[in-house]
């Protein structure tokens, strides 16, 4: 807080990424809890969401649009057209409890939390990619690229193959979304003949 006793930006943001980050707690809980499997789309769109909502707190607005277009779009409305083509609406429940996968993604946390701590802090001008990283674009873009706009030169040119990686997976879900619309009505043809012969074996 500052020295009248209001609150500074920094206040703000700590508290918008303690909101978000019990947000996400919460949305995971849920993914693992729920078993109907709509639910579990929806609550999945909703991480993704947010997520997009911290990558645009961390600068990374680029990250953001790429996440809320293919996590919470492309991928709901893919799972979305899968759910309409299976009977099943709920998840199967495992015959015992797996420890295994749970030890291994505790592990895998508390590995990724002991590498977070020789990391700067988040804004710090220190920072390698405030010393290093962004004077070099700044600076060299106008001569590597000749391209005004230094983001449309890091998204087209140094990064391009990531550009191009996320364009491709997009269009592949759109075709794979696309598919399986398109086959749709013939499935669920096959699935009202199937009903059909099973009540006519019943009344015979």
């Amino acid at each position: 807080m500052n020295l009248d006793g209001a609150m500074s930006l920094g206040d703000w943001e700590a508290i918008i990424n303690v909101v978000l980050l019990g947000l996400l707690l919460v949305v995971t809980v849920g993914i693992i809890r729920v078993r109907n499997l709509f639910a579990v789309v929806m609550l999945a769109g909703i991480y993704s969401l947010l997520m997009a909502l911290v990558f645009t707190l961390l600068d990374a607005v680029d990250v953001a649009f790429t996440e809320a277009a293919v996590g919470a779009g492309i991928s709901t409305i893919l799972s979305l057209g899968t759910l309409a083509l299976i009977d099943s609406r709920r998840e199967k429940l495992p015959n015992r409890v797996q420890f295994v996968p749970l030890l291994i993604s505790l592990a895998t946390g508390g590995v990724l939390f002991w590498g977070m701590q020789d990391m700067p802090a988040v804004g710090t001008a220190d920072a390698p990619n405030q010393v290093h990283v962004a004077p070099y674009y700044i600076s060299q873009t106008p001569v590597d690229i000749d391209v005004p706009n230094i983001v449309t030169a890091v998204l087209a040119s140094y990064r391009g193959f990531d550009t191009l990686g996320e364009v491709t997976v997009i269009f592949t879900a759109g075709i794979g979304v696309m598919m399986l619309l398109s086959a749709m009505p013939v499935i669920g043809a096959r699935r009202r003949r199937r009903r059909d012969d099973d009540d006519q074996g019943d009344d015979a």
